[in-house]
């Protein structure tokens, strides 16, 4: 007997359900981000509106760290849009399942599409039966994390300064794209891309303007493809 496909509420619900647990480390991220916005010498409205025009952690991140360092403002935009190409990635893994949508939705949707909700809805739509009403997922996931996103920048600008550097909320930025990334490592293509884009992050870290950054997860996009091509062509010829 087949299983009734989920209705819409139940869909958001879950994408929320799945979301929350991440949020523990996001909240402290989003501080952390008021905090080096304040920091940097930002205005503080721009720092809270930033979180919601940008939405976008690491590059918001990067971006107030290279105001603080008095970094050119070509530069910045330079590296924060290539920081950011990631997301016309997830937009290309998502197409497959959500491209049939209206523009109205593909347009709140690629705005919610951040790394969080990409990666617990993209689990769903790769290991779950589709439905109709699938998109609700990302939706869920999505607007957990940027009212989640908006609050913690509002309480990094409010109080974050006040916190003593002893509470360590800087590690919460490395700790949460590992849990991101722990359940997505289960194939040689995404073991490569880690250990080439960890390695190369390492060795360049004392690049300017963060081209580490740039250079590491270029080098990782690249080896995890050529690997899985590699893989293809070896299953096909046995």
């Amino acid at each position: 007997m087949t299983a009734p496909t989920p209705s819409r509420s139940e869909e958001f619900l879950t994408g929320i359900r799945e979301e929350a647990p991440l949020l523990i480390g996001i909240f402290p991220f989003g501080m952390v981000f008021g905090v080096l916005g304040l920091e940097a010498g930002m205005d503080p409205l721009a720092v809270f509106f930033m979180s919601s025009i940008v939405f976008g952690g690491a590059s918001q991140v990067i971006f107030a760290q290279m105001v603080s360092a008095g970094t050119s403002g070509i530069i910045i935009a330079g590296t924060v849009g290539i920081v950011n190409l990631r997301h016309a990635l997830y937009s290309a893994s998502m197409v497959q399942y959500l491209g049939h949508l209206n523009r109205g939705w593909r347009i709140l949707l690629s705005y919610l599409l951040t790394d969080e909700a990409f990666f617990i809805s993209l689990n769903r739509l790769e290991t779950r039966p589709h439905g109709p009403y699938q998109h609700y997922h990302l939706l869920g996931t999505g607007l957990t994390l940027w009212t989640c996103w908006q609050v913690a920048t509002g309480t990094g600008i409010l109080i974050g300064a006040a916190l003593p550097p002893s509470l360590g909320l800087g590690f919460a930025i490395p700790l949460t794209f590992m849990a991101l990334l722990a359940p997505m490592i289960r194939h040689k293509p995404s073991v490569v891309a880690l250990i080439t884009a960890g390695s190369l992050s390492l060795l360049t870290q004392n690049l300017p303007w963060n081209t580490s950054v740039i250079i590491a997860a270029l080098a990782g996009m690249i080896a995890g493809a050529l690997t899985e091509d590699i893989l293809r062509k070896k299953d096909g010829r046995g």
